[in-house]
């Protein structure tokens, strides 16, 4: 018995169209043919969920299948995929894939593509370095950036003479396609490199890019709180195109490490070296903060790489405002060599505590006896 459309997409009868169409876009993508090179058994699923999917997405079709199932399908004059041979099919996933994923997914299924003239994006992105404070409380930076602009000599052509006409190889779209076994492939025109255009006197001053790019600056807030890959977005300081129209700049932010702190998010880390003595009596410590310094109270018995928080007084968030902790991490340091006077004081030391060597191999006397029946 055939799977039904709902169980082949693993989605409710209920399902919404929401729903439907992002199963479709996981099963789609599961058993993708590009990603399943010589799977007949992919093809084939992969097959099922665009018959389902283009059955399911449509609603006279889901309500016809509903009531009366596949047969009910033949019945009223719609097709589906089994009745139609590898041509058909490409054709039709052309469309579904455009219009689930966008236009030309991976560019090969021969649907309709439309290309802008624009050369370049009207967004940009420039990146910007900061010092760990500098992000921690917020600064100024001056930033120096280049933005694109047409070219005021060919009026933004790349042509001499201002005249551009469609590739003759693409015809515009600035890919060819091909065919091979079931699959349709595209790739980029070599005619015209992908542009879909042909010009045959370059423009002098910009070499036929059809833009100049020119030099500014200017400074920007930092904000309290920002990190690594946060981007800020500075309105109408992007690239211009040849209607006027101004993009957006956005600045990438990178954060230098400091010597002593280490983030985690809103969290800073700090490590805090501790004599071994201050361990055995217990001892209160200055240590530093972002804003300052703190007590640290450091406890009879504390152990190696203990962790201490202290609430708020780690980096605001950028979003919520709300601070983080500050968590100091203790490191035990222990002498790496002794002279005698140290290691006679250390022994009577140890002595006043109780501690002896003997009184250490008597304790495992009995213990090593054990071990060595072990043996017998």
């Amino acid at each position: 018995m055939d799977l039904e459309y709902y169980e082949i997409l693993e989605i409710d009868r209920n399902a919404d169209s929401g729903e439907i169409k992002k199963a479709y876009r996981k099963q789609a993508l599961k058993y993708h043919p590009d990603r399943n090179q010589g799977d007949k058994e992919a093809e084939e699923k992969f097959k099922l969920v665009n018959e389902a999917y283009q059955v399911l997405s449509d609603e006279t079709k889901r309500a016809t299948y509903d009531r009366y199932g596949k047969e009910g399908l033949d019945s009223q004059g719609f097709s589906h995929f089994s009745d139609m041979n590898y041509e058909d099919i490409m054709g039709d996933l052309g469309s579904i894939f455009e219009s689930v994923f966008g236009g030309g997914f991976g560019g090969g299924f021969g649907g309709s593509s439309r290309r802008s003239d624009q050369k370049y994006p009207l967004d940009q992105e420039e990146s910007v370095t900061l010092e760990f404070n500098e992000a921690a409380f917020g600064c100024q930076k001056e930033i120096k950036f280049r933005y694109k602009t047409p070219c005021k000599h060919c009026d933004g052509t790349g042509s001499e003479d201002k005249e551009v006409k469609n590739c003759p190889d693409c015809n515009g779209k600035g890919q060819v396609f091909y065919r091979q076994g079931f699959m349709t492939y595209s790739q980029t025109c070599p005619t015209c490199g992908g542009k879909g255009k042909i010009i045959k006197n370059k423009c002098s001053k910009c070499s036929g890019k059809g833009y100049e790019e020119l030099k500014e600056s200017m400074t920007i807030d930092i904000p309290e709180g920002v990190d690594n890959d946060n981007r800020i977005r500075v309105a109408n300081k992007g690239n211009i195109d040849q209607l006027g129209r101004r993009g957006d700049l956005y600045i990438l932010i990178q954060v230098n490490e400091d010597e002593h702190f280490v983030r985690h998010n809103d969290d800073v880390y700090i490590e805090i070296p501790v004599f071994f003595t201050q361990i055995a009596l217990g001892d209160k410590l200055e240590i530093p903060t972002l804003r300052g310094k703190t007590t640290l109270e450091l406890p009879l018995g504390a152990k190696d790489k203990q962790q201490f928080i202290f609430k708020n007084e780690g980096i605001k968030n950028v979003h919520n405002h709300r601070k983080g902790s500050l968590i100091a991490q203790i490191n035990i340091k222990y002498p790496k060599k002794v002279n005698a006077e140290q290691r006679e004081l250390l022994e009577k030391l140890g002595e006043s505590f109780g501690y002896k060597t003997e009184q250490q191999d008597e304790t495992f006397s009995g213990v090593f006896d054990k071990i060595k029946g072990w043996f017998n």
